[in-house]
């Protein structure tokens, strides 16, 4: 038996009112039914239930982060309102507790039959970037249209789809009458796109105040790529172990003012904009095959023709060589180092006007095989001039790298529903470049993974936070179909046998 069938200590135990029985009396014996693979995606009613007008009603809902402190609650509260009429089932079961959680998150509890089974978390995030028409989107961005298969808004794939997806899958199988055998927990963010200080943090203060533990928790992250890695034979389904950490950093310069006709030698601009270039020029030491990228390319190793596949299937000599290759594309650099970019440059006030301060925020992406203090360390080396301020704003170490093993319940349960939806396609683990809301949970489960079963094509990442952000009506009922197998799939008591094929399971 799996080590994660520790007893639930969780403060909201099974109770015989939430367990189908077999007899009309509160202390009848629970009847447990092995339940047979999924049929749903053969269902009458699941094609109803998969209607994708529902994404692009959530999509209508401007629920914007725009900072820290400031986010659209009325669109929040209207997404409430939405949630609860888009699933009535959901919402009136007995089968499910729901709690409002810092007023505009979500968190939801579904007992199982066998509570000593220990239960997981699927999250996704309610909010979203901002997005204007102006910016060259070929629909407005908040307004759901279909154009040829597609469906276009922000937040399709970042996050609602996926939102939505497990929601309707839920809601789906509670029709049918399904109960799990292990339980689980639906965690809905409000401010993910600002870092889930009020909405994942206090979901995460919730579940310890009541000593939940977790076998693992499923979040946005990674993708099926298809046709997006140069010489890949096929699709491939990166399931994330771990995310990059983060520094956002100010940079500041202070002199004295001035009148523009009588410049000094150097001014607050030039020596930041220099301090800037520096860095620019400067790249953070190249990194490939210190962290989860590797297992990466090594797993799939096998999918690539020749001479690829010799070398990426001995990176122990190669890593030097591949790592050069990748980091000359933006996409794939960021696979290979802490990456640098700067986002944010202020100053001056007036045009005859010499400014007395200048500051530039710079975002980092922490490699897996560097820290924090690692990265700082390196930014006042390379800026090397002390008339330039750093001040941390933001920061943390890049998160712990979750298992991918044959023997890690979380990820070869996400594995096995990849590859019963699609059979073809090779899975890996993977390393997320962004942050999520998961990296929150960490205090309460060794197994934290990133993924949803978006098809990526070339270009598609670019939509990210980009414009023209849009799934396929396919694609999202892929996903309702993914996220109902996945909850039927962890009713398995043992993990899957290691290399039994798909259709034996």
């Amino acid at each position: 038996m799996l080590a994660d069938f520790n007893s639930h200590t969780g403060k909201h135990r099974t109770s015989s009112r939430l367990i189908s029985t077999s007899g009309s009396g509160r202390n009848s014996s629970p009847t447990f039914k092995v339940r047979p693979k999924s049929k749903v995606e053969d269902s009458p009613l699941y094609r109803f239930a998969a209607l994708p007008h529902l994404p692009s009603e959530a999509v209508r809902i401007p629920t914007v982060s725009f900072s820290p402190t400031e986010s659209n609650t009325t669109a929040l509260l209207h997404f409430n309102s939405f949630l609860r009429r888009a699933f009535p089932t959901l919402f009136t079961s007995s089968l499910v507790h729901h709690e409002v959680v810092a007023n505009y998150s979500h968190l939801f509890w579904v007992p199982g039959l066998q509570p000593q089974l220990l239960p997981y978390l699927l999250l996704a995030h309610i909010d979203v970037v901002p997005a204007t028409e102006s910016d060259g989107w070929v629909t407005p961005p908040f307004s759901g249209q279909e154009i040829d298969g597609f469906i276009y808004g922000r937040g399709t794939m970042d996050d609602k789809s996926s939102l939505m997806g497990i929601l309707q899958a839920l809601e789906y199988l509670l029709m049918k009458g399904y109960a799990p055998q292990r339980g689980f927990y639906i965690g809905l963010g409000h401010d993910e796109e600002v870092s889930g200080h009020q909405g994942a943090m206090n979901i995460v203060r919730v579940l310890k105040q009541r000593n939940v533990r977790l076998s693992f928790v499923l979040d946005e992250g990674l993708a099926v790529l298809d046709g997006v890695v140069s010489g890949l034979n096929g699709p491939a389904a990166l399931i994330g172990v771990s995310e990059k950490g983060l520094a956002i950093v100010k940079l500041s310069v202070s002199t004295l003012p001035g009148h523009a006709s009588m410049p000094a030698r150097e001014s607050s601009i030039g020596i930041l904009a220099a301090a800037v270039k520096r860095l620019e020029d400067n790249p953070m030491p190249m990194l490939f095959g210190h962290g989860p990228e590797r297992q990466t390319f090594e797993q799939l190793a096998h999918k690539f023709g020749l001479p690829l596949k010799f070398i990426l299937s001995n990176l122990w000599l190669f890593s030097p060589l591949v790592g050069r290759f990748l980091e000359q594309k933006s996409d794939s650099n960021a696979f290979v180092r802490t990456t640098t970019a700067v986002t944010i440059f202020h100053a001056g006030v007036k045009s005859n006007v010499i400014p007395s301060h200048a500051e530039a925020y710079v975002n980092l992406r922490i490699h897996s095989a560097q820290s924090l203090q690692e990265v700082l360390d390196l930014i006042k080396f390379t800026v090397g001039d002390e008339r330039v301020k750093m001040e941390l704003i933001e920061g943390f170490d890049p998160l712990p790298v979750s298992s991918s093993d044959e023997n890690s319940y979380g990820f070869q349960i996400i594995k096995k529903t990849v590859l019963d939806m699609f059979p073809t396609v090779t899975v890996a683990p993977g390393i997320c470049v962004g942050n999520t809301d998961s990296r929150h949970f960490k205090d309460l489960t060794n197994g934290i993974y990133r993924f949803a079963p978006l098809w990526f094509k070339p270009g598609d990442a670019k939509r990210f936070h980009g414009i023209n952000e849009r799934i396929s009506k396919k694609n999202y009922e892929e996903l309702v179909l993914f996220y109902s197998r996945l909850i039927q799939n962890c009713d398995i008591d043992k993990l899957p046998e290691p290399h039994t094929s798909v259709h034996e399971l």
